[in-house]
């Protein structure tokens, strides 16, 4: 399993706005092969601070969701005005194992 997590802090005002923009690619990303969660979510307790949480399958997931991710940006036809941008502190973890916490 490997695991993404990050966070990264966006203006307070804007918040809501960047989670929405990124629903659709939350519907999109959990589709993929080897998802088993992708999730943009805001933090309760930090207003200006987003999180993003991922577990795939496995490394090669993972690069294929990469590899799609960047091709539907360069397709992308949005406004660059009206998204939102956030830098994210990303680290990537592999798990050689897990079960569940009882």
């Amino acid at each position: 399993m490997v695991i993404v997590q990050g966070t990264g802090r966006v203006d307070i005002a804007r918040r809501d706005q960047f989670l929405a923009q990124r629903a659709e690619l939350m519907r999109i990303s959990r589709a993929e092969r080897g998802n088993l969660e992708y999730v943009f979510a805001a933090d309760p307790i930090e207003a200006d601070r987003v999180i993003l949480s991922e577990r795939w399958e496995t490394q090669e997931d993972l690069t294929a969701h990469l590899h799609a991710a960047a091709e539907r940006r360069r397709h992308a036809a949005t406004d660059e005005g009206s998204q939102v941008s956030v830098d994210f502190d990303i680290a990537v973890y592999e798990v050689s194992s897990a079960k569940p916490l009882t």
